[in-house]
């Protein structure tokens, strides 16, 4: 069947989006809409500026600024975060941000039913997803609509400061949005629609914001393309690549964005024989021919014109992990992959990733 003929079932996410350069600006509008009287600002290191900014915004409606934000939202740091919370009468959230500040804000709504309002700075798209992970010995990952921010204020001039690199590992944690959004267990059409436009813009956006990172129709385009990406996760979830990369992640210490730039390529690659109609849209949606065989080495070259690690063991992950990460991989993905997953062979795939050479010089 074509996809205007086949039955399928399509979750529309409630949520309000403000996009343009200029609209954190609004945030204080936003959160009057909302009838929040005492806000939680959570903002650190480079955003911690424009979070002070928005706080003083904010006036009388200010309630806290919460500085605290790790990678991979440690348990610990939640149970923090939602104490301070309540210290300070919340009954709403503001995150400034990249990922690890929405996903703070996620944590501290799933427990207190508190709105949260989002103001991303990279390019994840997770601020558009009820998805949300905490991280104790591992990575838990969990969905749940009350994580889903209430409101996404996208300002392309906040991300204009982001160094290369984390423009680059950030755009392409989305685009892996955007590929999984095309066979993930939830996807339908429309998500896919969704997913392979965030390829397409992603594809050509970021090589622009990474070369001129003063230049806003880059950066703008770029953040378009994560707010479909994270459209496209909300509705169809995640697959192996994702999942792997959360249990690399939160195990190992390794950096998200990172993470999820190695290992794409290898994904796709040992996903081609599963889903070939689908890495067919993602090869095109590069800008390659329609081939399934063609997507994982043109996300590899992708990720070489980004500058960025080739090689898990670029960014620190230890050789003699591999083997506990395929284990560990194998129980968080379960059956939610479209080619069925075992140790032997993720431990395969993964030590394709640690040596870095392009997927095709393996059989994954």
């Amino acid at each position: 069947m074509t996809p205007g003929s086949a039955p399928f079932v399509h979750e529309a996410l409630p949520g309000r989006v403000v996009f343009g350069v200029g609209a954190v600006d609004r945030v204080a509008g936003e959160v009057a809409d909302l009838g929040l009287e005492h806000v939680l600002v959570i903002a650190a290191g480079s955003s911690k500026l424009v979070g002070e900014m928005v706080a003083d915004r904010l006036g009388g409606r200010f309630a806290a600024l919460f500085a605290d934000v790790r990678p991979h939202v440690p348990e610990e740091l939640v149970v923090a975060a939602r104490t301070a919370a309540a210290a300070d009468g919340a009954d709403g959230i503001v995150a400034v941000g990249g990922g690890s500040a929405v996903g703070l804000a996620k944590a501290i709504a799933v427990g207190s039913g508190m709105p949260v309002v989002a103001v991303p700075s990279t390019y994840s798209g997770s601020e558009m997803t009820p998805i949300y992970g905490i991280t104790g010995r591992h990575k838990r990952t969990a969905r749940d609509l009350r994580a889903l921010p209430r409101v996404v204020v996208y300002d392309p001039a906040l991300t204009v400061g982001l160094p290369p690199g984390v423009t680059g590992a950030s755009g392409l944690n989305a685009l892996a949005h955007g590929v999984e959004a095309l066979y993930a267990p939830g996807s339908d059409p429309v998500a896919a629609l969704y997913g392979e436009e965030a390829i397409r813009t992603l594809a050509r956006a970021l090589p622009d914001a990474v070369a001129q990172p003063e230049d806003l129709d880059a950066r703008g385009r770029a953040l378009y393309g994560a707010h479909l990406a994270g459209r496209a996760l909300a509705v169809a979830g995640t697959a192996l690549h994702h999942k792997l990369c959360h249990v690399l992640g939160g195990s190992f210490g390794l950096d998200h964005g990172q993470v999820n730039a190695v290992m794409l390529p290898y994904v796709a690659a040992f996903n081609t024989a599963a889903v070939p109609a689908a890495m067919a849209r993602v090869a095109a949606a590069l800008g390659g021919p329609a081939e399934p065989a063609a997507a994982a080495d043109l996300l590899f070259d992708l990720t070489a014109r980004l500058g960025l690690p080739a090689s898990l063991a670029a960014i620190g992950m230890p050789a003699d992990g591999l083997d506990e990460a395929a284990a560990w991989a194998v129980a968080a993905v379960g059956s939610g992959n479209p080619r069925p997953v075992d140790t032997h062979g993720l431990r395969r795939l993964l030590q394709a990733a640690h040596d870095g050479r392009p997927p095709g010089h393996y059989e994954i």
